[in-house]
């Protein structure tokens, strides 16, 4: 069977299932549906690698799967034989960042110079409106208070890994989205501390310093050993350069599998008003970020950047700080539900852009005088 073929199949296995969860859950067997959305998504994920246009939702669909199976068997993934899988959390949050920093150079640090205007208001605008934003809503919704503390925690995140590729995919300024990410990720110890106290404060304790001290050996000290990997044995170790996207990946869908399953009855009371703040939030950052930077007169690429940059936040980090508050079944459902909501609504955004190669009005003026001068 041709490759192709294979992954028309998997589409259509994932058509038929879906039409037996509908059926099931109509005739109020909604227990009995649960693997067969399972089967749905899993299907789906293989499916949509076969074609350009659905490639980029193929993970988004494996995290979906991973959730389901999570709210139908949570008892897999709370604990076994008295090990609880949360204490994996912290492990697998530095083995991605590792990753991260083995991706990196101080040229990526360097973009600042390069491009300071476009840099400080990518960041002025994730550190200012996203926790500003998450509190807001936080406060709108009505949460309890550890939930109302997941949004804000979400919102005061750096930018995520996923943002560079949604910049690539949006034809966005691949340079200026990596700086953006490396500084943010770097301010982070600072100032998601500060906003947690402030804002996050207000609905649960917030002790500043073992947060910053939470994201320093999660975060900095692991991408900094990356750094100095990859200054090192960078393509020298090529099964490890092959193995790490793939290990983070399977990590982050780890980590909302467990919080998940965690946080599981939490979240089906809380879970669809959860979504819909996740939707009006990151939405609202791709907005902000993309008019506030034209309004500063960045370009089009640039404008692009600074919303995907806005808008996506670091949902594994969430997800890491709310497991060393220990509390991960409830501040941790936010970064849960973020996190693939964001991949999806990123893709969403990357492929329409994708579509759209981005003119800016001088190069337009230019293409123009240039075909005048061509006919006349």
């Amino acid at each position: 069977m041709k490759q192709n073929s294979i992954y028309k199949v998997a589409l259509g296995i994932a058509a038929l299932a879906l039409v037996v969860a509908l059926v099931m859950i109509f005739s109020g067997k909604n227990a009995q549906a649960g693997p067969v959305f399972i089967l749905v998504f899993v299907a789906l994920g293989i499916g949509f690698r076969g074609f350009a246009i659905t490639k980029g939702f193929a993970y988004t669909m494996m995290i979906f799967a991973a959730v389901t199976t999570a709210l139908n068997f949570p008892q897999y993934f709370v604990e076994v034989n008295g090990f609880k899988f949360a204490t994996l959390i912290t492990p697998l949050i530095q083995i991605i960042m590792f990753g991260m920093g083995t991706e990196m150079g101080l040229k990526d640090f360097a973009g600042v110079l390069k491009m300071p205007k476009a840099v400080l208001i990518g960041l002025v605008g994730h550190f200012t409106v996203m926790p500003l934003l998450g509190f807001s809503l936080a406060k709108a919704f009505g949460f309890p208070p550890e939930i109302a503390a997941g949004v804000v925690l979400i919102g005061s995140m750096p930018c995520g890994l996923a943002s560079n590729v949604m910049s690539y995919l949006a034809n966005a300024n691949l340079a200026l989205s990596v700086t953006l990410t490396a500084v943010a990720t770097l301010l982070a110890p600072f100032l998601t501390p500060l906003w947690m106290k402030i804002l996050g404060g207000q609905f649960v304790e917030v002790d500043a310093l073992a947060m910053m001290w939470d994201i320093v050996k999660m975060v900095i000290i692991p991408i900094g050993g990356g750094l100095l990997f990859n200054k090192f044995f960078k393509g020298k170790a090529h099964w490890l350069d092959k193995a790490m996207p793939l290990v983070s990946m399977i990590g982050i869908a780890f980590i909302i599998t467990i919080i998940t399953a965690a946080g599981r009855d939490n979240l089906i009371v809380i879970g669809p008003a959860l979504i819909v703040c996740a939707l009006i939030h990151n939405t609202g950052g791709y907005m902000f970020g993309y008019w506030i930077g034209r309004l500063f007169g960045l370009k089009e690429r640039d404008a692009r950047t600074i919303a995907i940059e806005v808008g996506m936040q670091n949902g594994g980090l969430a997800s890491g700080l709310a497991k060393e508050m220990g509390k991960a079944a409830t501040i941790g459902l936010a970064p849960a539900v973020f996190g693939p909501l964001m991949n999806i609504t990123g893709s969403i955004l990357a492929s329409y852009w994708h579509r759209k190669p981005p003119v800016d009005k001088d190069e337009a003026l230019n293409q123009e005088f240039s075909e005048l001068a061509v006919k006349s």
